[in-house]
């Protein structure tokens, strides 16, 4: 029998208001300047490297396409050190630049790459680290930036997950060498489709603004193999307008996240991922652990659907499984990582869920009906 109780999906874009987004629109609707950073994406700009603390960003089609590019602007050739407990498209980001992914396990507190176990896989052939904030947990990013300057490294963020997280006041934007941030509508803060590179030293990312548009450094000259990986102006007005309420936002998403925790806390079998003190989180996921519950991760998946409720495998399989890779990094030593790709589901979380719709999600993961 069909269940008749509204659908909840694994996670629900925020919107502003559509007047205000309109309004905001207007001038980009009068100009016709649509793309190549018109007057709304510069603005956008502008409020971010106050948002977040940061000197230098650029503003992307799409989160892949920032990693994709903030790689290939190093101009880097040999190993990368990675997580394997990411989205695939960390590991993509690597592969097409022409890199060897060499895969480290991650840790079990948070399941960000595990900084003790970067070391031992260092080889003269190793060039950067890029690891993955993992459902807004940051990486250690102190340890790792000390083993890079150590051994001469690059580190960039995988901070897909990270906008607006920050640790003992430290912006995550600002870590690492760059971080590119998602703007997906999924995501915490969204500009419908899009993604932010941040960055230190403008010297190293010199060739990025001409990356993202085929390569030109003037209407006649092609300095580089590029692509196109420009983020539109329509984009760049949802990110306005979103940005001007992204702390309303967040704060909805913590009444969502303490609702989970008065019913979960404490349950047998079930683990809760929780930022610690230091951290300033923005709640983009809920994930859980489940083992030695009374259903396996599967089981309450499906069990959750046949109700209208859809939460998450994230992140499954872990990247070095997929099955484009074809075996080729099977037997990378990373027991934790894969443990987690097989027990963790992310339940339902986004600012607009209510706290009824949270006691029924709760009801029918603790109830054997």
């Amino acid at each position: 029998m069909k269940n008749e109780k509204e659908r909840i999906n694994v996670t629900k874009s925020s919107m502003p208001g559509y007047e205000e987004f309109i309004e905001e629109l207007k001038p980009v609707w009068d100009s016709r300047w649509l793309s190549n950073r018109g007057a709304a994406s510069i603005k956008f700009e502008d409020m971010l490297k106050s948002y977040l603390n940061v000197d230098n960003l650029y503003l992307f089609a799409n989160g892949h396409v920032a990693l994709e590019v903030a790689i290939n602007a190093l101009n880097l050739k040999g190993e990368v050190i990675t997580t394997p407990y990411t989205h695939v498209s960390t590991t993509h980001s690597i592969v097409r630049n022409g890199l060897t992914p060499v895969f480290c396990d991650v840790k079990e507190t948070d399941y960000t790459i595990n900084p003790e176990l970067i070391e031992d896989l260092i080889t003269d052939k190793t060039v950067a680290i890029v690891a993955t904030h993992v459902y807004g947990f940051l990486c250690d990013d102190d340890a790792i930036s000390k083993i890079a300057k150590k051994h001469n490294l690059l580190v960039i963020y995988d901070a897909a997950h990270a906008f607006g997280v920050t640790y003992n006041g430290v912006s995550a934007a600002s870590m690492g060498d760059a971080s590119m941030i998602s703007t997906h509508a999924t995501k915490v803060f969204h500009t419908i489709e899009g993604g932010i590179v941040c960055y230190k030293d403008q010297n190293k990312f010199e060739s990025l603004s001409k990356l993202v548009n085929f390569g030109f450094s003037s209407p006649e000259d092609i300095d580089y193999i590029g692509t196109n990986a420009r983020m539109n102006e329509f984009e760049a007005v949802m990110g306005i307008v979103n940005l001007r309420h992204i702390d309303e936002e967040i704060l909805k998403r913590k009444k969502v996240a303490e609702r989970y925790w008065e019913h979960l806390d404490g349950v047998q079998g079930l683990r809760i991922l929780k930022p610690n003190k230091d951290t300033e989180w923005n709640y983009a996921y809920f994930p859980v652990i489940l083992d030695g519950f009374k259903f396996d991760r599967n089981q309450l998946k499906d069990k959750l659907a046949d109700k209208n409720i859809f939460a998450r495998k994230y992140f499954y399989p872990i990247t070095n499984e997929a099955a484009c890779y074809k075996g080729a990094y099977v037997n990378a030593d990373v027991p934790i990582a894969k443990y987690a790709a097989e027990h963790v589901l992310t339940l339902p979380l986004y600012a607009d869920l209510s706290q009824e719709d949270v006691d029924r999600i709760c009801d029918a993961i603790l109830n054997d009906n």
